[in-house]
């Protein structure tokens, strides 16, 4: 008998396969659990006290008390919303960008599109007048905010032509689109500085106060749509997951599998820059979200997407909650600029991921 044929052939180990997704799965109730904890913490907290009760109540406008009701429905709640939804939109669409660029660098902010919607918002308030009232921060809105958000959309949007361009027509490789994306950031940014060089004080100061990032300037038209375009991009990115299973095994295994990967990344290029610029063009720059959340959720449940996608996008919301919470309660009542609370807190995080995943290998 030859030496093949006193091998045995391997199985599949279903024990081991159900105890995976089953760990998986408690991963998956976990964060939303967490979710639902944190975004309850969120609407208890501010100057106006209330039980939890009284606010399970105002939710639906129940309270007894027709302050807590306006409390909560005008003010707590679409900012927790903005938060939940503008964190999903950045961890699931940095999952996937990561996903079909095979680049772990791969987000919103590393392929400039926050940084095209910041010089967007600073074209409209500089040049085409859409400036801020008001002499403190605390006091100051902008006078044209619909116009703000258009111009930073638009603007982010076109980044990603550019690179998708770049891609379809001089064929460069996923990796050359990442640094292509940094290329792209640095000339946003040195174009926003020119801007401001030429801006006066005001508009300098509508400016720095729009980069800071906000989830306070949406009310509910606003999250209604961030609702609707992340949503619909989640179902698509959620059913397109067995794509991104077999890209993780290399172009030429998904190419053999039936995947047409010039296809899927171009669909989901556009999608990801989608949902991360209308999330931007509404709340201003927010960093690492979607750079480390994936990341984060991929030390529990490894590269499988099917689980890391959800899993990437409670992480993110997650992430963002947390960050408004301590931009919120740190030096109450003042409220810290939540795009620096997520680089300050990001950038320490990412650095742990980073030196701690190379250590194990």
């Amino acid at each position: 008998m030859s030496k093949l044929e006193q091998t045995p052939p391997k199985r599949i180990d279903l024990q081991a396969y159900e105890q995976y997704k089953a760990r998986n799965i408690f991963v998956l109730g976990v964060l939303f659990v967490s979710l639902i904890l944190i975004g309850l913490l969120s609407l208890r907290a501010g100057s106006y006290d209330m039980s939890l009760v009284e606010i399970a109540k105002a939710v639906f406008g129940k309270a007894a008390d027709s302050k807590v009701n306006t409390v909560i429905q005008n003010m707590r709640l679409p900012r927790v919303l903005t938060a939940v939804i503008g964190g999903f939109g950045l961890g699931i669409s940095g999952c996937v960008l990561q996903a079909i660029l095979r680049n772990p660098l791969a987000s919103a902010s590393t392929l400039g599109i926050s940084q095209g919607a910041s010089f967007g918002a600073a074209f409209a308030i500089i040049v085409l007048g859409a400036g801020a009232q008001g002499s403190t921060v605390a006091s100051m809105k902008f006078s044209n905010p619909l116009l703000i958000s258009f111009c930073a959309f638009i603007c982010s949007m076109g980044v990603s032509v550019i690179i998708l361009a770049l891609s379809r027509f001089k064929k460069i490789t996923p990796e050359a689109m990442v640094l292509a994306g940094v290329a792209l950031s640095a000339m946003f940014q040195g174009a926003t500085t020119l801007l401001q060089f030429f801006a006066n004080e005001v508009q300098l100061a509508s400016v720095v106060f729009w980069t800071f990032g906000d989830l306070g300037r949406t009310g509910w038209k606003e999250v209604r749509l961030m609702a609707v375009v992340v949503l619909a991009a989640a179902l698509y990115f959620l059913f397109s997951r067995w794509n991104y299973n077999a890209l993780e095994s290399g172009e030429q295994t998904a190419v053999s599998l039936g995947v047409n990967v010039n296809r899927v990344r171009i669909i989901n290029m556009v999608l990801c820059s989608i949902t991360a610029a209308i999330v931007v063009s509404y709340i201003g720059i927010i960093n690492f979200i979607g750079l480390v959340a994936p990341h984060i959720v991929r030390r529990f449940i490894g590269n499988n997407h099917h689980y890391l996608l959800p899993c990437s996008a409670l992480m993110g919301a997650i992430l963002l909650l947390l960050g408004d919470l301590a931009a919120r309660m740190v030096i109450s009542p003042v409220i810290l600029p939540i795009g620096a609370i997520t680089s300050f807190l990001g950038a320490p995080l990412f650095l742990y991921l980073l030196f701690k995943g190379g250590g194990r290998k």
